[in-house]
């Protein structure tokens, strides 16, 4: 198995026995369930489907509220059937992991605030102050190329955090302690894969 889905609850710290304090993201990941397995023959390449409700205790458990899939290898050990339930079992602690969530929107954003733009100057008449100056170049373009850093929606975006640390797993609380920061809010979807 290469990953499970789960629920940012909030942060954290633990202490060591040396008194270093370690900041943790908590992910409380409920038991997944396979709702469907595809194999080389019939899609073109062997993955697993994961079902997953939000809420700890849904109110519907036929549906569910997110669905990802996952890469799955075609020789694995142990097969897995659909309706089978993916827990968090599938970490150890001090494992490195990818980590996958949708950041905080921030709404529309100025170039100051979106791009960490410079401020014009405050005094003397000036009347360009946090604006973004000039975007465009001669006659030659005649437009404005591409990827130009200006204002617009800022965060909400799908951020990937390729070398995450799980620092502690609670079988019986369906719980992962993950080292650092987790991107969104808190009940936000979390996807943690193994690295591959």
């Amino acid at each position: 198995m290469s990953g499970i889905l789960g629920r940012k609850i909030g942060m954290t710290r633990i202490i060591q026995d040396d008194g270093c304090v370690i900041p943790l993201t908590v992910v409380e990941c409920t038991p997944n369930v396979v709702t469907q397995v595809k194999t080389a023959e019939k899609d073109g390449y062997p993955a697993i489907v994961l079902g997953f409700n939000a809420l700890s205790k849904p109110k519907k458990t036929k549906k569910f509220h997110h669905s990802r899939e996952f890469k799955t290898l075609e020789n694995e050990e142990n097969p897995i059937n659909k309706g089978d339930e993916v827990k968090v079992d599938i970490f150890e602690e001090g494992e490195s992991v990818k980590v996958t969530a949708f950041s905080k929107g921030k709404g529309f954003a100025g170039v100051i605030k979106r791009h960490n733009f410079s401020r014009g100057p405050e005094t003397h008449g000036s009347h360009h102050h946090r604006e973004p100056g000039s975007i465009g170049m001669c006659a030659k373009p005649a437009r404005v190329l591409k990827g130009k850093k200006m204002p617009g929606q800022m965060g909400n975006k799908q951020v990937t955090l390729i070398n995450s640390t799980i620092a502690y797993v609670d079988l019986e609380k369906n719980l992962l302690g993950l080292k650092g920061t987790v991107p969104g809010g808190n009940g936000n979807l979390v996807i943690v894969r193994k690295k591959s």
